[in-house]
């Protein structure tokens, strides 16, 4: 008996695919900036940590400047799809060869051990020299050279708004292997997904240039700029200079370098140190010498309301276009209204939390980083800048999404990020119906349970990669409620939710009430009764489906099996004489045709 127990609990212990665990990469990067030709050269040591319980014979990297070349992947998508981003279209396939980018790797080594490797577009397979087994480190040694591109998508030189360089997406990066295997999707224009690790990145380049981006500057009084005090200068004036940024616990890193730079600092009273990089040259600039304490009080609703910002700085840059996230920083443009600035920087902001510390796999579920994002930066933006509530935070979204079902193009939430047929439908799934995703749930368990959930997805998934279940378990342990159907109807379909009050049948005991389910997606109900003399109940019908049911001020009713269309109760006629019967009175669920909503 004792030997069959023992044997039990070793291959208990022998099955690591069943916890959790994660890949670990440490970088450290040198690179050799030569503004004349908008060239670098690059020295990259990786050290990998495999984690995971499988050995790995081979690695992949994404070489990201590569798209940006006629003929790419993203030059044919941007040009075929029915419904093209206009920041994009034609402009690849018209680059010249000092516009394009380019990533090219000059050698690569593991553990001092020459690689074999072949790259298609910005994926590069290298087989190992050695097989990396469960539990061990690996040292990879790449030399690289990179041509920036002339800015058209999220990275490039020499923006619209005269900004020098926006570096994202710069340097070879490792791809994820996690539970599913390999991630090396080639970069179509969609969304991101990296290894949790640290970086050490030291970048050479004319000292007129001042920089901002990830990580802490590490030498400061080297190089001033706005990062100290005058007096504190050691040297400057140099004709180049070595910034040194250090990031723990991220999985990318981007840095933005302009010669006219404006560099403004905010301190958050037990929060970060936020950097403001800008270049004042217009009225349009001049909003953000404002815009630090709108900032600061943004960043404060965002700790407080879904886990506090743990890192010590964000930067908040003007480079890219419109705006794009990444770890302790974001690219935005900057000539804008103040109103347009901080709503723009509320949600890049929102980011942090929203695929910076809550790394899901973006291009599988870009709904949890946009959809999440926009709902948690449009709450900020609509607290800083309407605090008695006045506006609606999410309107836009359900707007938004009425009108892709309208017009047919509605694709499920659960299609890969690049593979949708229209942008409008990555649009409307990504973030219209993901930030709806979120307010449904609200309305479903209620707001206090909603909150406790997000702070506690934050506090077990931080640093980590949640996927749908993921969320979902935490918003089932705190509620009590079993909530996969939603998941399944709203995620993974296309079913509509559209509930219709029928007229109130006079009864011998009072009144009978009838909601019918008109569209295919089921949700719990909550009827909003109006008496004569103003007396207003709400009754409240819950899914049998749910196992459970939210706290507030309700009658409650039996669930409503979802196999049935039609659901009646009964109001005696002793609770007074009804007036009107009215459902969704609230707005917080997407039905799709609130004209059947309300008798009178």
């Amino acid at each position: 008996m004792k030997n069959l127990l023992f044997t039990a609990l070793t291959l208990l212990c022998s099955l690591p695919s069943m916890a959790y665990w994660q890949q670990r990469v440490e970088y450290v990067m040198q690179i050799e900036m030569q503004t004349n030709y908008h060239q670098f050269t690059g020295n990259q040591e990786l050290t990998y940590y495999n984690n995971s319980p499988d050995t790995l014979y081979r690695v992949f990297y994404h070489l990201y400047f590569n798209a940006f070349q006629p003929g790419s992947m993203m030059d044919v998508r941007s040009r075929t799809i029915v419904d093209p981003d206009r920041r994009i279209g034609d402009r690849i396939a018209n680059l010249s060869e000092d516009q394009i980018g380019f990533q090219i790797v000059k050698s690569l080594e593991q553990d001092q051990k020459s690689l074999e490797y072949w790259v298609e577009g910005t994926v590069l397979e290298a087989r190992l020299a050695t097989p990396l087994l469960p539990g061990q480190k690996t040292v990879f040694s790449m030399q690289f050279e990179a041509q920036v591109p002339l800015q058209i998508r999220r990275c490039g030189r020499q923006n619209t708004e005269g900004v020098d360089y926006s570096m994202s997406q710069w340097y070879p990066k490792l791809a994820e292997y996690d539970q599913e295997g390999w991630h090396p999707d080639p970069y179509i224009f969609r969304e991101f997904y990296g290894v949790w690790g640290d970086f050490d990145v030291s970048i050479t380049i004319d000292s007129a240039f001042t920089i901002g981006g990830t990580g802490i500057l590490q030498n400061p009084t080297e190089i001033g700029h706005g990062y100290c005090k005058p007096s504190e200068v050691q040297r400057i004036g140099d004709h180049r200079l070595t910034w040194r940024f250090v990031a723990k616990n991220v999985h990318d890193f981007v840095w933005a370098a302009d010669r006219d730079y404006k560099h403004l600092t905010k301190q958050i009273e037990g929060g970060p140190l936020l950097h403001f990089f800008f270049i004042a040259k217009d009225s349009l600039t001049k909003a953000w010498f404002d815009f630090p304490d709108l900032a600061a009080k943004g960043f404060s609703y965002l700790s407080e309301h879904f886990g506090k910002y743990p890192f010590a700085q964000y930067s908040i840059i003007q480079g890219g276009d419109g705006g794009m996230e990444y770890p302790m920083a974001t690219l935005i443009t900057g000539r804008r209204k103040i109103g347009s600035l901080f709503g723009v920087t509320m949600h890049e902001g929102a980011h942090s939390w929203y695929q910076m510390m809550l790394g899901s796999n973006e291009s599988k579920y870009p709904w949890m980083d946009e959809g999440f994002t926009n709902y948690a930066g449009n709450e900020a933006f609509n607290k800083v800048m309407f605090p008695n509530g006045k506006n609606d935070p999410h309107k836009g979204s359900f707007l938004s999404y009425y009108q892709i079902v309208k017009e047919g193009l509605e694709e499920p939430m659960s299609t890969h990020a690049d593979h949708f047929n229209t942008n409008a439908a990555y649009g409307n799934a990504a973030y219209s119906k993901g930030e709806l995703f979120l307010v449904q749930l609200k309305y479903i368990v209620g707001a206090n349970v909603f909150k406790k959930s997000m702070l506690r997805y934050f506090r077990e998934w931080a640093f980590k990669h949640p996927n749908p279940n993921s969320f979902i378990r935490i918003l089932e342990k705190e509620s009590g409620m079993i909530l996969d159907w939603y998941l399944d109807y709203w995620v993974y379909s296309t079913k509509t939710i559209d509930y219709a009050v029928l007229k109130p049948e006079k009864s011998r005991d009072g009144y009978e009430i009838t909601i019918e389910r008109a569209g295919l997606m089921m949700m719990p109900v909550e009827v909003e009764v109006v008496f004569k003399g103003g007396k207003v109940l709400t009754y409240y019908i819950p899914l049998q489906l749910m196992h459970g049911k939210k706290s507030g001020d309700f009658v409650y009713l039996d669930g409503w099996a979802w196999v049935e269309r039609q659901y009646s109760f009964t109001i005696d006629k002793e609770v007074g004489k009804i007036e009107a019967v009215r459902l969704n009175f609230d707005r917080n669920v997407a039905d799709i045709d609130s004209s059947n909503d309300f008798y009178e």
